[in-house]
């Protein structure tokens, strides 16, 4: 069994996050949280700063915000505990301190957690290779309370037909006289509202027919699982950066 720390304990995540643990058949167990809303009347101590825990970390699952990357990358390197980075909305500096400081302690970093997501990825650099001349169009849609657009996960749809299509460039949404469409451009647009849970398209347009992949989460416990499963193939590894394409093709 494992000891995990949520940090973000107290959101809609970290609360899924121990839902799944209690589900994972006794592999793993939350022994401590963190939240800028401690709570001391919980079945697990909540902090308001990672500098004061107290228990003995195995892995830390981290789903709050950017602006909690410095203390859980500083108490990684500190007490040598690996950890599971869920937050979107990161800046380029705060990748660059996460590859920096995976160099020193096994990290994980993922724009979603949903193993089904991340085989859409694959799918969509697939088709990447074999569409020359479509045009993509990435469409994402999520809930009221999301603050960053677009989403981590339209972003990695992005950057998984880059990868193929290296002349391709991001247009964020169209507004206006804008001309033309580009031929090399990736459309990326962001949709809020409700209670959605996380919908992403990615469309290829041909002249004469069109091609759509996609993909639906309907309960946020996916993304808790895919943690869950992230923590469990990190806690032994020494030092580097993983994400969920090593947790699907681990032997």
């Amino acid at each position: 069994m494992i000891n995990i720390l949520i940090s973000g304990a107290l959101g809609r995540m970290g609360k899924k996050v121990y839902e799944a643990s209690l589900n994972a058949n006794g592999s793993v167990k939350v022994v401590a949280g963190v939240d800028v809303k401690e709570c001391v009347e919980n079945t697990f101590p909540i902090y308001s700063s990672i500098k004061d825990v107290k228990e003995k970390i195995d892995v830390i699952i981290d789903f709050s915000s950017p602006s909690s990357l410095d203390n859980i990358l500083a108490y990684s390197l500190e007490k040598g505990v690996p950890a599971v980075l869920c937050a979107t909305g990161y800046k380029d500096e705060d990748i660059e301190k996460i590859n920096q400081t995976s160099q020193k302690v096994a990290l994980f970093r993922s724009g979603n957690m949903s193993l089904g997501v991340n085989v859409l990825i694959d799918l969509v650099k697939k088709a990447a290779s074999a569409l020359y001349g479509f045009d993509v169009e990435i469409i994402e849609q999520h809930h009221n309370q999301k603050v960053d657009a677009p989403s981590g996960t339209a972003l990695m749809l992005a950057d998984a037909v880059k990868s193929v299509q290296s002349e391709k460039h991001y247009t964020y949404g169209r507004q206006g006289i804008v001309g033309k469409r580009d031929e090399n451009e990736i459309g990326i647009h962001a949709i809020r509202g409700g209670n959605i849970v996380g919908v992403h398209d990615v469309m290829f347009a041909g002249n004469f027919e069109t091609i759509k992949i996609s993909h639906q989460a309907t309960d946020r416990s996916v993304f808790a699982e895919g943690a869950i499963k992230a923590a469990l193939y990190l806690v032994n590894k020494k030092t580097g950066l993983y994400n969920m394409n090593d947790v699907i093709n681990q032997k």
